[in-house]
């Protein structure tokens, strides 16, 4: 088993994708995270780009790491500049990282087009800049900049910038394919033939232009690399950089190469979506390993056989990168994912009742509801069509009134009707939207019978017209997402009234919440 390095510079080329923007408190505890995962490198930044850069490298120095080593990103020094008067490598050093990477030009095209120098001066320039670093020190890393453009272009002279790297005292050359466009055949092809010519340790770092990185990444270590450079989720600029999610997955379950800390890989997930949310972007459903949807079965065959044996539909047991298993329900399920979905009701043993259910999913589907996405709903539906329903309160009716006010902003007020046990409850309260009022309104309620009511939350709220072609008239499906101490739930609700589709699935949301609670009441 080899030992394969993970390099990560989410915090410096991650944050160069578009609408990324990390806090120096975001860095930092990205940083801490990623130690605890067993990162082996963290790339801070360029300290000379901007102060929160140079900033994070003051900080980062108080951070109790117990693993990661911090790596400060920076260019090779200018033409005809000593290394001493340069103010990059100046500002690497006072980073006081224990590594430095210092990225030069591989390709002759940029030497000549974007350095404006001669080629024999960039090398001189590389040398220079990594032998400064060293003398002063610190271990350093030489990344090669579209290393493969250049290598295919002027091979001879791609291999003169490498050597220059290693003779001044580089220990790990890094292969880089930042334009993204080369394929994994020719980048083994590459990897291969410089091998041949150096003796230092090789890195990887790949783009993801032609989508492939991750594949390229691989296919690099696959021929000898031993350290991979990437993103966590992928972020960059343009199509991003290569997903060390992924990569890391890929190559400890199916390679079945050393990397991490030991027993870290089941926090793979729970550190994609600490960085997704950081950068408050979107989870990805459908990322491969992390994603909400990489082990979700929908597909009535599908299911069928998952329930039978989980190896049939499944590559890995999910939990082994902290991820879970989720059976969909929808149109498209078959009796043996409703079979599944009902286990803990006890019903499996009713075949009519279980079409009974499809034939509901399958007509409320064709009306605009989406049950894979909101299963509390659908839990609901399951307790009904089964006769086990008792409703807990009785929902009378409700009114939303919204005015401006007198500086113009929007007052919303909604009263609530309903009735719990022999009590009528009529309330009323004011609210930042009709759903916040609505939301409050029922909770004032029902909150004297039932506290526990208190803890339920709203996550996040997302409209989806269902049939566009009635254009204004057209019905909308609300989806929310719930949240107690214990759990997270979501619930829909279609009209097309937005106030009616979101008071639908505010009440199932509560119901599910107060049945939820009297089935895990002690006994």
């Amino acid at each position: 088993m080899t030992r394969i390095y993970i390099y990560d510079t989410t915090l410096r080329d991650g944050s160069q994708g578009e609408g990324v923007n990390f806090s120096l408190q975001d860095k930092l505890n990205i940083t801490r995270r990623l130690d605890e995962l067993g990162v082996d490198f963290i790339e801070g930044g360029y300290p000379l780009s901007n102060p929160k850069d140079f900033e994070y490298f003051q900080e980062v120095r108080k951070l109790s790491l117990q693993h990661a080593r911090i790596a400060a990103f920076g260019m090779t020094r200018r033409k005809g500049v000593a290394p001493s008067q340069d103010t990059c490598l100046k500002a690497l050093l006072d980073a006081q990282t224990p590594i430095i990477t210092i990225v030069g030009k591989t390709w002759d095209l940029h030497v000549r087009e974007v350095l404006g120098t001669t080629l024999e001066e960039n090398l001189r320039m590389i040398a220079d800049s990594v032998a400064y670093c060293r003398q002063a020190g610190r271990e350093v890393f030489y990344d090669a900049e579209h290393f493969f453009d250049g290598y295919r272009l002027n091979p001879e002279y791609a291999l003169q910038t490498l050597r220059a790297a290693q003779d001044a005292g580089a220990s790990v050359i890094i292969l880089c394919d930042t334009n993204g466009g080369t394929l994994p055949d020719d980048i083994a092809a590459a990897v291969e033939a410089v091998r041949r010519q150096l003796r230092v340790e090789l890195g990887i770092h790949c783009h993801n232009d032609c989508d492939v990185a991750v594949a390229n990444s691989l296919a690099a270590v696959a021929r000898g690399v031993t350290q991979v450079q990437g993103t966590i989720n992928g972020i960059g600029e343009r199509c991003g950089n290569a997903d060390l999610v992924s990569i890391i997955a890929n190559l400890a379950l199916k390679c079945g190469q050393d990397v991490l800390l030991p027993g870290s890989l089941p926090k793979l997930t729970e550190v994609s979506r600490y960085v997704w949310e950081t950068a408050n972007m979107n989870f990805r459903s459908n990322q491969p390993f992390v994603g909400a949807s990489a082990f979700a079965h929908k597909g009535g065959m599908h299911t069928h056989a998952v329930a039978r044996n989980t190896a049939s539909y499944e590559h890995i047991d999910p939990s082994a990168v902290g991820n879970e298993r989720r059976i969909l329900v929808s149109e498209l399920s078959g009796q043996s994912t409703i079979l599944t979905k009902t286990m803990k009701y006890q019903l499996t043993h009713d075949r009519p009742l279980m079409q009974k259910i499809l034939n509901q999913v399958q007509d409320l589907e064709n009306a605009g509801y989406e049950f894979e996405a909101a299963e509390a709903s659908f839990d609901l539906l399951v307790k009904k069509v089964a006769g086990l329903y008792q409703p807990l309160f009785e929902r009378l009716s409700y009114r939303v009134n919204i005015e401006a006010g007198p500086d113009g902003k929007p007052i919303t007020e909604a009263t609530v009707k309903v009735r719990v046990q022999d009590h009528l409850m009529h309330t009323v309260s004011e609210g930042d939207g009709p759903v916040n009022a609505l939301y409050e309104a029922l909770s004032k309620a029902l909150l004297p019978f039932y506290p526990r009511l208190a803890s339920m939350h709203l996550v996040d709220y997302k409209v989806r017209v269902v049939n566009a072609r009635a254009e204004t008239a057209a019905r909308v499906r609300v989806v929310i997402e719930w949240r107690d101490n214990d759990d997270v739930w979501s619930t829909v609700g279609v009209s097309e009234n937005i106030i009616e589709a979101s008071w639908l699935a505010l009440v199932d949301a509560t119901e599910y919440k107060l049945f939820k609670d009297a089935e895990h009441k002690p006994r």
